[in-house]
């Protein structure tokens, strides 16, 4: 039995495309750049929001300063709405209670930066009792580097052998590699079940409570 289940939180345990696509949109308007349709700004999230709002810009734009710049207006209009439109998945909060009933830790790996990480996971599943909940930190690498899940792991004092990571896309799945640990990809987020398929995981799953079969 896996002794800890640690979850990507973007595509995996929340719905956050609208507020995303919210927020890159009103920072692109603030610059006078054109703005993106919600499934185009689905592509181009799961690096981080500063790899975002890189893809967000025109290519020609496409520079440091201007990232800084977007990164500006976009943090404070995304703090205020981060969970104007998001939600849970169905069916992840009933999984979470099952897990948590069962004994098993939880702790959330996350490429938003950290301050949003806390908020959504505090609105969303107040209930819940996370071992570590991380996300995008100064002088950290964003994902697919390890370094997040070895940190996690420190802190709830457990072997790659006990974990399972789950997540919706390639970067998780990479990460989990990077790692040493299995992985489980999920279909209801924001890539597809061939990129999932090119990493090989230990299983992919179509609904919430699938996973499981794998704790």
């Amino acid at each position: 039995m896996k002794k800890l289940i640690i979850f990507d939180l973007d595509g995996t345990l929340i719905d956050t495309i609208a507020d995303l696509a919210g927020a890159a949109n009103y920072a692109l308007k603030s610059l006078d750049y054109p703005i993106h349709p919600t499934e185009t700004i689905r592509t181009f999230v799961g690096n981080g929001i500063n790899k975002l709002l890189e893809r967000a810009l025109p290519e020609c734009e496409q520079t440091e300063i201007n990232v800084m710049r977007m990164r500006s207006h976009f943090v404070p209009y995304y703090d205020l709405h981060n969970a104007d439109l998001s939600q849970p998945y169905p069916g992840i909060v009933s999984l979470l209670e099952a897990l948590q009933t069962k004994g098993v830790m939880m702790a959330v790996a996350s490429n938003k930066y950290q301050a949003a990480t806390e908020k959504l996971i505090r609105h969303y599943f107040p209930q819940i009792q996370f071992v570590e909940v991380l996300g995008q930190r100064e002088g950290v690498n964003v994902k697919p580097d390890p370094t997040i899940v070895f940190d996690i792991l420190r802190k709830a004092n457990v072997s790659p052998e006990d974990v399972l990571y789950v997540g919706d896309s390639g970067v998780d799945m990479q990460t989990a590699i990077n790692a040493g640990v299995d992985s489980i990809g999920v279909t209801w987020g924001f890539r597809t079940r061939a990129e999932l398929e090119g990493f090989c995981p230990k299983g992919i799953i179509d609904k919430a409570e699938e996973l499981l079969m794998f704790v």
